[in-house]
């Protein structure tokens, strides 16, 4: 069993003496990945503040490697942590590169004079996040995004053993994200260095993380509600519940949101299957249109978001052959909408009903529509 590096101690966070959260309780160790999650507003930057002394402690205890952080001088703790946090650093007049030199400055005993040996830190750490060619460029005339780039460096290039993150993709677009992920997970794996940090990608977050803390508020205040790894966090139904969704699912096999379902009766069948539905899924909930689909097994591609979606879903259990009951369910289902749409062209031997449904349709001269 790892040894933890980090350890929070019936922690109590919030401003002006006054909590916000309490028994806060958790144990990160080198080369693992902690996510706090979990609605805006209820707590998240506080307890990464507190836990990087930003913020002052309510009361409990943080330990570095079994020390206080209450009796660790700035310096040392500068050694030991580095932060990104989402305020954003606007240095006048300074280079990418002296922006992330500030990494090093823990190490230069307050002079500020960069050995060879950080200068060629600076360098590893911009090639890492892919930021060398903008070394010249002036901070403040940057993108969000590369500006947060340019602020991971600088915290790479601290060398610390512990690394706080509070949103750090919120600037980022897609291609960046995934990059940074990349280079995270390579920097945790191989420097073994441990990782808070608070997102709102839930996708990201249950990719990545090694444990997770969930964060909530109520009427009475904020409080931890659950603490595990990815598997035990993203559970049918407690992502809706921890985030109040009312209007919409939350997907928790793959990550992913799907808006309201269109209530009233059917119009459309759709047959489907293999992955071949999603989109006309949401074709249909885009246009205000209800609808049915069948015949799917519960473990295909296409049903997480039927069931999200779709007003009635003929289904059977993963990896049982379709039956004629299940034909004569769909079928009552197909002669109640007013048109067909099938998004499949090949049927296999296990999908033949759903060919039936096809030939059944347009014996009842019902529009079909084959995509």
């Amino acid at each position: 069993m790892d040894i933890p590096y980090l350890e929070t101690k019936k922690l109590a966070v919030g401003y002006q003496g006054k909590p916000l959260i309490q028994e806060i309780e958790l144990s990160l160790s080198k080369g693992e990945i902690i996510t706090l999650i979990g609605p805006n507003g209820v707590g998240k930057s506080t307890i990464l503040k507190s836990i990087s002394k930003q913020l002052k402690l309510i009361s409990g205890e943080v330990l570095l490697d079994n020390i206080s952080t209450a009796a660790l001088s700035e310096k040392e703790l500068a050694r030991k942590t580095a932060i990104v946090f989402t305020e954003r650093l606007s240095p006048e007049l300074m280079t990418v590169w002296e922006v992330v030199a500030l990494g090093r400055y823990p190490y230069t005993n307050g002079i500020g004079i960069l050995t060879e040996t950080d200068r060629h830190k600076v360098e590893e750490a911009m090639e890492l996040v892919q930021i060398t060619d903008l070394r010249e460029r002036e901070f403040a005339h940057l993108s969000d995004g590369q500006k947060q780039r340019v602020l991971l460096a600088r915290a790479i290039c601290q060398e610390p053993e512990l690394l706080i993150l509070d949103e750090p993709t919120s600037y980022l677009d897609v291609k960046y994200k995934l990059e940074f992920f990349g280079v995270l997970q390579k920097m945790t794996r191989q420097k073994k260095i441990g990782v808070l940090m608070s997102l709102h990608e839930l996708d990201l977050a249950q990719r990545i993380s090694d444990k997770i803390l969930c964060v909530s508020c109520d009427a009475s205040g904020g409080s931890i509600t659950r603490y595990g790894r990815p598997e035990e966090i993203f559970r049918e139904g407690f992502i809706q519940e921890l985030y109040g969704i009312a209007h919409g699912t939350f997907l928790e096999e793959d990550g992913f949101v799907e808006l309201e379902k269109c209530t009233g009766t059917s119009e459309v069948f759709v047959i489907a299957g293999n992955h071949t539905g999603c989109f006309t899924y949401r074709d249909l909930q885009r246009k205000g249109i209800p609808f049915s689909t069948g015949i799917l097994s519960e473990n295909d591609l296409d049903y997480p978001v039927a069931h999200a979606l779709a007003n009635q879903v003929i289904a059977v259990k993963a990896y049982e052959d379709f039956t004629e009951e299940d034909y004569r369910k769909a079928e009552k289902e197909l002669l109640s909408c007013k048109t067909l749409i099938c998004c499949q062209r090949d049927f296999g031997t296990q999908n033949r009903l759903n060919q039936r449904l096809v030939h059944r349709a347009r014996e009842a001269k019902m529009p079909v529509t084959i995509l």
